[in-house]
Protein backbone atom coordinates (compact mmCIF):
# COMPACT_ATOMS: atom_id res chain seq x y z
CA UNK A 1 0.00 0.00 0.00
CA UNK A 2 1.48 3.02 -0.90
CA UNK A 3 2.16 6.05 1.42
CA UNK A 4 -0.43 8.82 1.71
CA UNK A 5 0.59 12.46 -0.11
CA UNK A 6 1.76 14.93 2.75
CA UNK A 7 -0.88 17.91 3.19
CA UNK A 8 0.59 20.57 0.81
CA UNK A 9 -0.64 22.94 3.38
CA UNK A 10 1.22 21.78 6.15
CA UNK A 11 3.95 20.03 4.39
CA UNK A 12 6.57 21.40 2.81
CA UNK A 13 8.01 19.85 -0.09
CA UNK A 14 8.49 20.88 -3.57
CA UNK A 15 8.64 17.69 -6.51
CA UNK A 16 9.97 20.92 -9.48
CA UNK A 17 12.66 21.34 -7.14
CA UNK A 18 12.75 18.43 -5.73
CA UNK A 19 13.46 20.13 -2.32
CA UNK A 20 12.04 18.91 0.78
CA UNK A 21 11.63 19.75 4.71
CA UNK A 22 13.73 17.66 6.85
CA UNK A 23 10.94 16.04 8.75
CA UNK A 24 9.40 14.45 5.23
CA UNK A 25 13.00 12.52 4.60
CA UNK A 26 11.88 9.04 4.28
CA UNK A 27 7.97 9.86 3.68
CA UNK A 28 8.80 10.83 -0.09
CA UNK A 29 8.65 8.75 -3.62
CA UNK A 30 12.51 8.43 -5.00
CA UNK A 31 15.94 9.36 -3.59
CA UNK A 32 16.30 12.62 -5.41
CA UNK A 33 15.14 15.26 -2.40
CA UNK A 34 17.56 17.79 -1.23
CA UNK A 35 16.11 18.39 2.58
CA UNK A 36 16.24 21.44 4.21
CA UNK A 37 16.00 22.82 8.40
CA UNK A 38 13.69 25.41 8.56
CA UNK A 39 15.09 28.55 10.22
CA UNK A 40 13.52 31.34 12.50
CA UNK A 41 12.42 34.44 10.74
CA UNK A 42 9.40 36.77 11.65
CA UNK A 43 7.37 38.84 9.52
CA UNK A 44 9.03 42.50 9.50
CA UNK A 45 6.77 46.05 9.66
CA UNK A 46 4.08 45.11 7.33
CA UNK A 47 1.57 42.33 6.69
CA UNK A 48 2.96 39.92 4.49
CA UNK A 49 0.52 37.70 1.94
CA UNK A 50 1.70 34.42 1.42
CA UNK A 51 0.36 32.71 -1.85
CA UNK A 52 0.26 29.87 -3.06
CA UNK A 53 3.42 29.83 -5.94
CA UNK A 54 6.17 32.26 -6.30
CA UNK A 55 4.61 34.81 -7.98
CA UNK A 56 2.92 37.60 -7.54
CA UNK A 57 -0.49 37.09 -9.38
CA UNK A 58 -1.13 33.63 -7.55
CA UNK A 59 -3.64 32.88 -5.19
CA UNK A 60 -2.90 34.53 -1.75
CA UNK A 61 -3.56 31.72 0.70
CA UNK A 62 -3.01 33.69 4.12
CA UNK A 63 -1.38 36.24 5.67
CA UNK A 64 0.95 36.52 8.35
CA UNK A 65 0.56 40.27 10.74
CA UNK A 66 3.84 42.21 11.56
CA UNK A 67 5.89 40.50 13.88
CA UNK A 68 4.37 36.64 14.02
CA UNK A 69 6.68 34.31 14.18
CA UNK A 70 7.89 32.02 10.86
CA UNK A 71 9.76 29.36 10.10
CA UNK A 72 11.85 29.92 6.55
CA UNK A 73 12.51 26.49 4.25
CA UNK A 74 14.06 27.19 0.73
CA UNK A 75 14.32 31.07 -1.42
CA UNK A 76 13.94 31.20 -4.73
CA UNK A 77 17.08 33.54 -7.13
CA UNK A 78 14.12 35.37 -8.01
CA UNK A 79 13.03 36.74 -4.42
CA UNK A 80 10.87 34.76 -3.19
CA UNK A 81 10.80 32.36 -0.11
CA UNK A 82 9.06 29.77 1.16
CA UNK A 83 7.38 29.56 4.81
CA UNK A 84 4.99 28.57 7.61
CA UNK A 85 3.31 30.42 9.94
CA UNK A 86 4.36 28.94 13.15
CA UNK A 87 1.30 29.70 14.80
CA UNK A 88 -0.74 27.18 12.28
CA UNK A 89 1.82 25.29 10.83
CA UNK A 90 0.74 26.91 6.96
CA UNK A 91 2.48 26.80 3.96
CA UNK A 92 2.83 29.76 1.53
CA UNK A 93 5.45 31.49 -0.51
CA UNK A 94 6.56 34.78 0.27
CA UNK A 95 8.66 37.94 -0.95
CA UNK A 96 11.94 37.62 1.27
CA UNK A 97 11.93 41.28 1.80
CA UNK A 98 9.54 40.85 3.74
CA UNK A 99 10.61 38.82 6.63
CA UNK A 100 13.14 40.24 9.06
CA UNK A 101 15.79 38.00 11.59
CA UNK A 102 15.05 38.01 15.38
CA UNK A 103 12.24 40.43 16.38
CA UNK A 104 13.96 43.35 18.84
CA UNK A 105 14.97 42.32 22.33
CA UNK A 106 12.68 43.40 24.61
CA UNK A 107 9.30 43.68 26.33
CA UNK A 108 6.71 42.32 23.75
CA UNK A 109 3.41 44.27 23.31
CA UNK A 110 0.29 42.68 21.60
CA UNK A 111 -1.84 44.86 19.59
CA UNK A 112 -5.42 44.89 20.53
CA UNK A 113 -7.27 47.26 18.59
CA UNK A 114 -8.39 45.91 15.48
CA UNK A 115 -6.47 48.62 12.82
CA UNK A 116 -4.29 50.97 14.47
CA UNK A 117 -1.20 52.96 13.06
CA UNK A 118 2.38 53.15 14.25
CA UNK A 119 3.63 56.81 13.86
CA UNK A 120 7.07 58.53 13.67
CA UNK A 121 6.36 60.75 16.63
CA UNK A 122 4.36 60.88 19.81
CA UNK A 123 1.35 63.01 17.92
CA UNK A 124 -1.19 62.26 15.37
CA UNK A 125 0.29 64.38 12.43
CA UNK A 126 3.86 62.71 12.39
CA UNK A 127 4.62 60.37 9.19
CA UNK A 128 2.62 56.95 9.88
CA UNK A 129 5.15 53.97 9.42
CA UNK A 130 3.16 51.25 9.62
CA UNK A 131 -0.36 49.80 9.71
CA UNK A 132 -1.04 47.54 12.38
CA UNK A 133 -3.62 45.00 13.41
CA UNK A 134 -5.28 43.06 15.75
CA UNK A 135 -2.52 40.40 16.93
CA UNK A 136 0.28 42.16 15.58
CA UNK A 137 3.77 41.98 17.96
CA UNK A 138 6.17 44.94 18.59
CA UNK A 139 8.82 45.53 20.93
CA UNK A 140 8.74 47.75 24.20
CA UNK A 141 11.02 50.72 23.00
CA UNK A 142 13.57 53.06 25.04
CA UNK A 143 12.18 55.74 27.15
CA UNK A 144 9.18 56.62 28.62
CA UNK A 145 5.43 57.42 27.86
CA UNK A 146 4.92 60.32 26.58
CA UNK A 147 1.31 62.21 27.43
CA UNK A 148 0.40 64.64 24.64
CA UNK A 149 -3.21 66.16 24.60
CA UNK A 150 -4.54 63.91 27.22
CA UNK A 151 -2.89 60.83 24.67
CA UNK A 152 -0.57 58.58 26.28
CA UNK A 153 2.41 57.46 23.44
CA UNK A 154 4.50 54.61 24.18
CA UNK A 155 7.78 54.20 21.99
CA UNK A 156 7.92 51.05 20.32
CA UNK A 157 10.41 49.22 17.94
CA UNK A 158 9.00 47.37 14.66
CA UNK A 159 9.73 44.08 14.03
CA UNK A 160 12.49 45.33 11.35
CA UNK A 161 14.03 47.47 13.86
CA UNK A 162 12.65 50.92 13.22
CA UNK A 163 11.31 53.12 16.27
CA UNK A 164 7.82 54.27 15.95
CA UNK A 165 5.26 55.70 18.64
CA UNK A 166 1.89 54.03 19.49
CA UNK A 167 -1.33 55.44 21.37
CA UNK A 168 -1.29 53.40 24.84
CA UNK A 169 -5.01 52.49 24.04
CA UNK A 170 -3.73 50.19 21.10
CA UNK A 171 -2.44 47.54 23.57
CA UNK A 172 -5.71 47.67 25.60
CA UNK A 173 -7.01 43.89 26.26
CA UNK A 174 -9.64 42.83 23.69
CA UNK A 175 -13.60 41.15 24.85
CA UNK A 176 -12.95 38.19 25.95
CA UNK A 177 -16.24 36.76 24.70
CA UNK A 178 -15.45 35.48 20.82
CA UNK A 179 -18.96 36.61 19.39
CA UNK A 180 -18.54 39.99 20.44
CA UNK A 181 -14.92 40.56 19.46
CA UNK A 182 -16.31 39.05 15.70
CA UNK A 183 -19.14 41.69 15.76
CA UNK A 184 -16.28 44.54 16.13
CA UNK A 185 -15.22 43.57 12.34
CA UNK A 186 -18.86 43.91 11.15
CA UNK A 187 -18.60 45.92 7.21
CA UNK A 188 -14.77 44.71 7.22
CA UNK A 189 -13.92 44.40 3.56
CA UNK A 190 -13.48 40.58 2.54
CA UNK A 191 -10.02 39.21 1.47
CA UNK A 192 -9.19 36.01 -0.14
CA UNK A 193 -7.00 34.53 2.77
CA UNK A 194 -6.62 37.80 4.44
CA UNK A 195 -6.35 37.70 8.37
CA UNK A 196 -7.22 41.53 9.62
CA UNK A 197 -9.75 43.93 10.10
CA UNK A 198 -8.30 45.60 7.11
CA UNK A 199 -9.63 42.55 4.88
CA UNK A 200 -10.08 38.92 5.46
CA UNK A 201 -11.84 35.39 4.33
CA UNK A 202 -14.25 33.58 6.73
CA UNK A 203 -12.02 31.44 8.23
CA UNK A 204 -9.57 34.63 8.65
CA UNK A 205 -12.09 36.08 10.80
CA UNK A 206 -12.78 32.86 13.22
CA UNK A 207 -9.03 32.15 13.70
CA UNK A 208 -8.36 35.48 14.96
CA UNK A 209 -11.24 36.14 17.04
CA UNK A 210 -10.43 32.35 18.28
CA UNK A 211 -6.86 33.67 18.91
CA UNK A 212 -7.35 36.60 20.49
CA UNK A 213 -9.69 34.80 23.13
CA UNK A 214 -6.45 31.94 23.79
CA UNK A 215 -7.77 29.40 21.56
CA UNK A 216 -5.64 28.67 18.66
CA UNK A 217 -7.32 27.39 15.12
CA UNK A 218 -5.96 25.83 12.25
CA UNK A 219 -6.37 28.11 8.95
CA UNK A 220 -8.79 26.57 7.06
CA UNK A 221 -12.62 25.87 7.35
CA UNK A 222 -12.52 22.16 7.03
CA UNK A 223 -9.37 21.90 9.44
CA UNK A 224 -10.75 24.07 11.98
CA UNK A 225 -14.15 21.83 11.32
CA UNK A 226 -11.54 18.68 12.21
CA UNK A 227 -10.53 19.72 15.76
CA UNK A 228 -13.50 21.28 16.92
CA UNK A 229 -15.83 18.77 19.16
CA UNK A 230 -19.30 18.89 17.19
CA UNK A 231 -22.77 19.83 18.96
CA UNK A 232 -25.95 19.24 17.77
CA UNK A 233 -27.39 22.51 18.60
CA UNK A 234 -25.36 25.90 18.62
CA UNK A 235 -24.27 27.95 21.29
CA UNK A 236 -22.91 31.44 21.43
CA UNK A 237 -19.14 31.39 20.11
CA UNK A 238 -19.79 28.44 18.04
CA UNK A 239 -18.70 27.86 14.67
CA UNK A 240 -20.95 26.76 11.67
CA UNK A 241 -19.64 24.87 8.54
CA UNK A 242 -20.57 24.65 5.05
CA UNK A 243 -18.56 23.56 1.87
CA UNK A 244 -15.42 25.73 2.45
CA UNK A 245 -17.47 28.15 4.43
CA UNK A 246 -17.29 29.05 8.22
CA UNK A 247 -18.81 31.43 10.59
CA UNK A 248 -19.50 32.15 14.23
CA UNK A 249 -22.29 31.65 15.63
CA UNK A 250 -24.06 34.51 17.98
CA UNK A 251 -27.11 32.63 19.16
CA UNK A 252 -29.42 29.27 17.61
CA UNK A 253 -29.79 30.81 14.66
CA UNK A 254 -27.68 33.76 13.90
CA UNK A 255 -24.21 33.86 12.41
CA UNK A 256 -21.63 36.42 11.68
CA UNK A 257 -19.51 35.61 8.69
CA UNK A 258 -17.15 36.88 6.22
CA UNK A 259 -18.35 36.38 3.14
CA UNK A 260 -18.13 37.08 -1.04
CA UNK A 261 -21.66 37.23 -1.25
CA UNK A 262 -21.93 40.95 0.61
CA UNK A 263 -18.08 41.07 0.01
CA UNK A 264 -17.79 41.75 3.55
CA UNK A 265 -18.49 40.78 7.24
CA UNK A 266 -22.21 40.26 7.77
CA UNK A 267 -24.86 38.62 10.09
CA UNK A 268 -27.07 36.36 8.55
CA UNK A 269 -29.80 34.35 9.94
CA UNK A 270 -29.84 31.11 8.64
CA UNK A 271 -33.50 29.78 7.37
CA UNK A 272 -34.46 33.21 6.46
CA UNK A 273 -34.28 35.41 3.40
CA UNK A 274 -32.48 34.01 0.13
CA UNK A 275 -29.29 33.61 1.77
CA UNK A 276 -29.85 32.68 5.28
CA UNK A 277 -31.73 29.96 3.77
CA UNK A 278 -29.31 28.58 1.10
CA UNK A 279 -26.57 28.00 4.00
CA UNK A 280 -28.89 26.54 6.18
CA UNK A 281 -29.43 24.00 3.44
CA UNK A 282 -25.54 23.51 2.82
CA UNK A 283 -24.57 23.25 6.90
CA UNK A 284 -22.86 20.53 7.26
CA UNK A 285 -22.42 20.83 10.89
CA UNK A 286 -21.56 22.97 14.05
CA UNK A 287 -18.43 22.97 16.25
CA UNK A 288 -17.50 23.51 19.81
CA UNK A 289 -14.13 24.66 21.91
CA UNK A 290 -14.31 22.17 24.22
CA UNK A 291 -10.27 22.20 25.42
Amino acid sequence: MSSPVPDPRLHAFDPAMHVAEEALRGQLPGDAWRFVQPQPAHVGAARLSLRAQPDLQSAQVTEALPGEPLQRLWDTAEGWARVRTAHDGYLGWARADGLVGPRPQGETLTVGALRAHAFAGPRISQPIRAELALGAVLTRGAGEVVTEQGRRWVPVLLPDSTDAWVQEVVFSPTSADVADLALQFLHTPYVWGGRSAWGLDCSGLTQVVYAACGRALPRDADQQQAVLTPVQTPARGDLAFFPGHVGLMLNARDMVHANATHMRVTVETLGENEYGTRLAQTLTGYGRWTR
